[in-house]
């Protein structure tokens, strides 16, 4: 059986105010006030920040110096002439399929017989010429001198003003040899022109390809001419 706790008589507890005087001993907070412990608390926390600082900007610095010399390393690797070819090859052999589709579809439009090997004859040779015109006159990166004693503000606008006139003088004889020609120059001269005609203007900027398109359609509607 549970026992019953006594409850006291609150009648019988002596009632006293509380000890205000404060500890008659130094505290925590004393004693470290005494030894400077906050101080170097925050000396300590300064000092770390400051290591911090120092490590993030020498990583930094060391990043950049790496990256340079990955860019140093790459740029090495690669030589000016080295990177004229590989851009020649890789521009000239997508001229040479545009030359080689060119002539499929020419061929096709007259119902000759097509002939491959004649085909792939004609796009080697189209490929050689392609090699010798984009090597000499397209802007490489690494080399953009078109004319070598000629200053440096003249280039562009010379190799402009090439590629201009050769875009006009292609797409003008072309649209002239389809509507005045016999089937047989057009199949030997189509492709080749059709060819120079797109590169010259790829090679322009956008307003002088735009000027060169307006010629060669005023040159089509002057001549009373239409594309067969």
């Amino acid at each position: 059986m549970a026992k019953k706790r006594r409850e006291k008589d609150a009648s019988n507890i002596k009632l006293k105010h509380p000890d205000r005087s404060g500890p008659s001993e130094p505290t925590l907070l004393q004693l470290a006030d005494e030894r400077n412990l906050f101080q170097q608390a925050l000396d300590r926390e300064k000092e770390l920040k400051r290591q911090k600082t120092r490590a993030s900007k020498s990583s930094g610095e060391s990043d950049s110096d790496e990256d340079d010399d990955e860019k140093e390393a790459e740029v090495a690797g690669l030589p000016p002439r080295v990177e004229q070819i590989m851009d020649t090859l890789l521009w000239t052999i997508s001229l040479s399929m545009l030359h080689f589709t060119l002539d499929v579809l020419v061929q096709n439009q007259y119902a000759v017989e097509l002939s491959w090997h004649d085909v792939s004859v004609r796009t080697g040779r189209a490929f050689l010429v392609f090699v010798l015109l984009f090597y000499t006159l397209h802007q490489h990166p690494s080399d953009p001198t078109l004319l070598r004693g000629l200053p440096a503000r003249f280039q562009n606008p010379l190799r402009q003003t090439i590629f201009f006139a050769a875009s006009v003088g292609a797409g003008c004889y072309l649209i002239y040899i389809t509507n005045i020609y016999s089937y047989l120059a057009v199949m030997k001269q189509a492709p080749p022109l059709g060819c120079l005609w797109v590169w010259s203007v790829i090679e322009l900027d956008l307003a002088w390809a735009v000027l060169s398109l307006a010629c060669s359609a005023a040159f089509l509607w002057q001549g009373g001419y239409d594309f067969k």
